[in-house]
């Protein structure tokens, strides 16, 4: 939203002297100035110009010679661009010496060999709007020619009436529908400076007649249009508007047409009340009818585009014979379309339903500077005096305001007052406001306050032109922008409770840090898998089905992290990276239990291990639970996995619970995958390990006599888990071992088929002293002795 100040002071006395002060106090009320313009300043040189002749350039296509009166009488060429120019246009002039606002001087110059002797400008150029697709046109040869219009040699400033200004461009929220307007935005700026403010009174000058007679409005459906104020304006005569209106448009972004079109988008811009002007010989019997449009109803916009609209979704305003002549709050119809020839207008200013016109808007891919309006909410109350306004604009082009109105209420939502309690204001603002203070910063923006039920409590009653305000805290944040955010002191905020992890959040952490301590990566496969992708991991396929899939070939929920997982081995691998490791903590989701309607969400650890075998997960495994302490870990070798190897595989158990699964993944899944190296896999149901008792950790005293190694390999069959022979030798080896590691796994000749050798290191050491070779070879016997009696197995020479 941009306003001038010019404009700003014709509500209120605001000091000219000092527009960054006032460009702060805005920005302090909510209406962030995102830039501050001087305009109207280093125009001297510039002088009004008659074309007298057109040329084309003989050594360019792009450039023209414009032969121009500069008020001597003499001709004089210019080199020009543009060509939007006719013989007989007023034109501005930048003369030779001229320095532009952008610090550019004008100065001779040859352009392809012809001598252009100044500049002609566009609007942009004199700081009126961003138009730069051609030249100014001051006065039309038309006009000119009946002695309209400066003479030329005029300074362009006399000519256009330019007085040095500056333009503030602000950004308005959402929630700030009155300040879409020069006169909200003076309002909320007058009561912080604490000047008076007051909307001027339109002079109109009424003409005999009855608008009643000439005009109606029927609303059929209420819900659509809240009110809808018509006039009718005679006299009209369709003719550029006067150069003080079209100078405010362009420097607020409006291209200047015509008086008519103009004066309706000065009322839009400076009381924020849209408003639209027909012709009122082309409407039928002069009847408009309000209703929400048939589906596949079709009309063309003012911008020459047939629209097909739906019903329930769009608005329209239809003529006597049921047509549509324009889209409600959007934009008017071609058919009625103010022209040259228009005589008389019906000038319609309404209040539209919001969420109507935004729905509308939206779906037609049509936003115009009325639906930004109406969609935020506009005041109903100000239709009237709009209507007036406009109609005091077009006076001085000789049109007049029919005596009467036609004014039809739809559905205008309720303002209950609001209650307002000085302690609830103070609370939420951190603040200690007087209870007096409270009315004091209202009553400036048009709120009404009256006492409540004690003295600490008001009534307050919300202006029209506030239809975000509709609770108590939107009360509240109205003080405290007319208090000043600024004064607000700044507090860190308390709590009796300071925030902390939980004990299960702490503990997947620590497996997180552990997991990647070990130099695994974590990875996120999605939970959606394809209907096949189950039973190619080797899985059970039953599994639950998405009734909305993001993507059809993905409908499936997840069971295990292990499609996932292996499939991001098999892409890495597809890319030439080889032996990757992965981790992922993530839902799997089983079929509803019996009784049951959603799926039975766990939550699972899968630890993959690209290029190694099931010794490498078994580590893992170790070192996982050794560091979370949990008790009674072992591996079932007896109940292999699905999808894993039946040989090099097994369920995790804790207290003999089962709790996972470990080993490596079958090499025919491997093989129906494209993965050509050997996969350790480790996959753990979270919620059960840590639903264990864990988290002690016995401790001893380091000891500082020299330790001693001793390797063990036994010969045992496929089915004995290695967890066994361990547990045996830690059994035999008693205090004294502080280590125990698989070191070696082996298959082949001379192990007989069915066996394997596993190969064992002990570290060995005492607290007090150092181990002699009798302990050693005593600590050696015990172990061989019990491993051989208690497992089929045999120590290997």
């Amino acid at each position: 939203m941009k306003v001038l100040l010019s404009w700003l002071r014709e509500f209120a006395p605001f000091p000219a002297d000092d527009p960054v002060a006032l460009g702060d106090a805005m920005s302090d009320l909510g209406m962030a100035v995102e830039s501050i313009e001087r305009i109207g300043e280093g125009l001297g040189g510039i002088v009004v110009a008659r074309v007298l002749a057109l040329r084309a350039h003989p050594g360019a296509d792009k450039i023209q010679l414009v032969d121009v009166d500069a008020g001597d009488g003499e001709a004089l060429q210019i080199c020009c661009g543009a060509f939007n120019m006719a013989e007989g246009d007023l034109v501005p002039l930048a003369t030779l010496g001229t320095v532009m606002p952008d610090g550019m001087e004008i100065s001779r110059r040859k352009l392809r060999g012809e001598w252009s002797n100044g500049m002609l400008c566009s609007g942009r150029e004199l700081g009126l709007g961003d138009d730069h697709s051609g030249i100014f046109i001051v006065t039309p040869a038309a006009q000119a020619a009946q002695g309209s219009g400066p003479a030329p040699g005029t300074p362009i400033t006399e000519a256009l009436g330019i007085t040095p200004d500056v333009l503030y461009d602000l950004e308005i929220n959402p929630n700030r529908p009155d300040a879409m307007s020069v006169a909200g935005v003076a309002r909320d700026l007058a009561a912080r400076l604490g000047l008076p403010f007051a909307i001027p009174e339109p002079q109109v000058e009424l003409v005999p007649g009855d608008a009643a007679a000439r005009i109606s409005v029927e609303i059929l459906d209420p819900d659509l249009c809240g009110r809808f104020h018509a006039r009718v304006i005679d006299g009209v005569k369709v003719e550029p508007s006067p150069p003080w209106i079209a100078e405010r448009l362009s420097a607020l972004g409006m291209r200047p047409i015509n008086n008519v079109v103009d004066a309706s988008n000065y009322v839009m811009l400076e009381l924020g009340q849209p408003n639209h002007t027909y012709d009122l010989a082309e409407l039928p019997g002069g009847a408009l009818r309000v209703r929400w449009a048939r589906d596949g109803e079709r009309i063309t916009t003012l911008d020459e585009v047939e629209r097909t609209l739906m019903g329930g979704r769009d608005g329209v305003i239809a003529d006597a014979d049921d047509v549509a002549v324009g889209i409600a709050g959007v934009m008017g119809g071609a058919s009625t379309e103010i022209s040259e020839a228009t005589t008389s207008v019906l000038l319609e200013c309404a209040w539209w339903q919001p969420m109507a016109v935004a729905v509308s808007s939206k779906h037609l891919g049509l936003r115009s500077e009325a639906s930004a309006r109406f969609e935020r909410g506009t005041d109903p109350d100000i239709v009237e005096l709009a209507a007036r306004r406009l109609a005091e604009l077009l006076a001085p082009s000789g049109a007049r305001l029919v005596e009467g109105a036609v004014t039809v209420d739809g559905d205008l939502p309720g303002r209950a007052p609001v209650t307002v309690r000085t302690d609830r204001v103070n609370l939420l603002l951190g603040i200690d406001l007087a209870p007096e203070e409270i009315p004091q910063l209202l009553g400036p923006i048009g709120f009404g306050v009256q006492p409540g039920d004690d003295d600490r409590t008001f009534s307050v009653v919300v202006p029209t032109f506030r239809p975000d305000t509709t609770t108590e805290t939107d009360v509240i944040e109205e003080i405290a922008r007319h208090h000043g955010y600024s004064r607000i002191p700044k507090r860190v905020p308390t709590s009796v409770q300071t925030g902390s992890l939980t004990p299960r959040q702490r503990d997947r952490r620590t497996i997180r840090q552990v997991l990647v301590g070990l130099g695994v990566h974590e990875a996120m496969p999605l939970p959606f898998l394809a209907p096949g992708d189950l039973a190619r991991t080797g899985l059970p396929a039953e599994a639950v089905t998405l009734t909305n899939p993001l993507a059809a070939e993905e409908s499936v929920l997840r069971t295990s992290l292990r499609p996932g997982l292996l499939r991001a081995v098999a892409y890495n691998e597809s890319h030439r990276t080889d032996g990757v490791s992965l981790f992922e903590i993530g839902k799997v989701f089983g079929v509803p239990k019996p009784g049951a309607t959603l799926p039975d969400e766990r939550e699972h650890l899968a630890v993959v291990l690209a290029g190694r075998e099931a010794p490498a997960a078994v580590q893992v495994w170790e070192v996982l639970h050794r560091t979370l302490g949990l008790p009674g870990p072992g591996i079932d070798q007896s109940r292999p996995p699905a999808g894993l190897h039946p040989g090099r595989s097994g369920l995790l158990t804790v207290d003999s619970e089962v709790v996972g699964e470990v080993g490596e993944v079958d090499p025919g899944v491997l093989d129906d995958l494209g993965i050509r190296e050997r996969v350790g896999w480790l996959q753990l149901d979270v919620g059960a390990v840590l639903a264990r008792p864990h988290g002690e950790h016995p401790y001893r005293p380091i000891s500082r006599y020299p330790s001693s190694d001793l390797d063990l390999a036994f010969e045992v069959t496929e089915t004995v888990p290695a967890s066994h022979v361990a547990a045996a030798i830690r059994g035999a080896a008693g205090a004294l071992l502080v280590e125990l590691s698989l070191f070696d796994v082996f298959r082949g000749a001379p192990v007989p088929e069915g066996r394997r050798s596993l190969a064992y290191r002990l570290r060995l050491q005492a607290a007090d002293h150092t181990l002699t070779d009798d302990e050693i070879t005593a600590v050696r016997e015990a172990v061989v002795a019990t491993v051989e009696a208690n497992l089929p197995a045999t120590l290997r020479a």
